[in-house]
């Protein structure tokens, strides 16, 4: 394997497991300390999810592109910008790093490290909301490329604050993200069981988006 492909598949695994740490501690540490509030734990776990996805696409944007996400993957692979067998690698590096960045907020917080979630999160309103959630993700990432590049990190990292509380799934977005949280049975869990419709809106949303946006931007299918 060379050595640039290496480096990007250590910065996917390292952003990710990063994102997942940040996903899962701060939802830990939020139930931990809102009393019971839901609202105030959803809060807690919110800005720190934001705010760590700026900072990891400002590191990791110019070695990978900071991708963390599947279906933010596939999308560069519609468009041509990723061979086939790297958009795999890169998938496999997201999955692995969001688990190992799971278990890192278990032991964290002395949780127990294996775990399965137990959290329901399941029916078409949830389904629904994965899609609107990942296409809203993909048109972001897509359409502030094209308008401002250096801009992207911001405008990311605000549509999940923002998308964690208008959709009814919380926003997940992100194939990598559903498998890691399945492994936990905390504030930020879901069922294994219910991560495949999920998954599958996702990808589902990400697709249209890329349709959306290459009809907006009026681009060509690159040769």
């Amino acid at each position: 394997m060379q050595s640039e492909t290496l480096r990007k598949l250590a910065a996917e695994f390292a952003g990710t497991a990063f994102l997942l740490a940040t996903v899962v501690g701060s939802g830990i540490m939020a139930e931990a300390l809102a009393g019971g509030n839901v609202a105030i734990a959803l809060l807690g776990n919110t800005i720190p999810t934001g705010a760590i996805l700026v900072v990891l696409i400002i590191m990791f944007g110019p070695i990978s592109g900071a991708h963390f996400n599947p279906a933010v993957t596939l999308t560069f692979w519609l468009r041509r910008d990723l061979s086939g067998a790297l958009a795999l690698a890169f998938t496999a590096a997201q999955i692995a790093g969001g688990i190992i960045g799971t278990w890192a907020a278990h032991l964290m917080f002395e949780e127990p490290l294996i775990q399965l979630s137990q959290k329901v999160r399941f029916g078409p309103a949830q389904w629904f909301a994965e899609g609107v959630a990942a296409f809203g993700l993909v048109m972001t990432i897509l359409l502030v490329l094209k308008a401002r590049k250096e801009a992207v990190a911001l405008a990311v990292g605000l549509y999940i604050t923002a998308a964690y509380w208008f959709t009814a799934s919380t926003s997940f977005a992100n194939p990598a993200v559903t498998i890691a949280r399945s492994l936990s049975d905390t504030f930020a869990g879901i069922r294994p069981a219910d991560a495949p419709a999920f998954i599958a809106a996702q990808l589902i949303g990400a697709t249209l988006a890329w349709l959306f946006c290459r009809w907006l931007l009026d681009e060509r299918t690159k040769a």
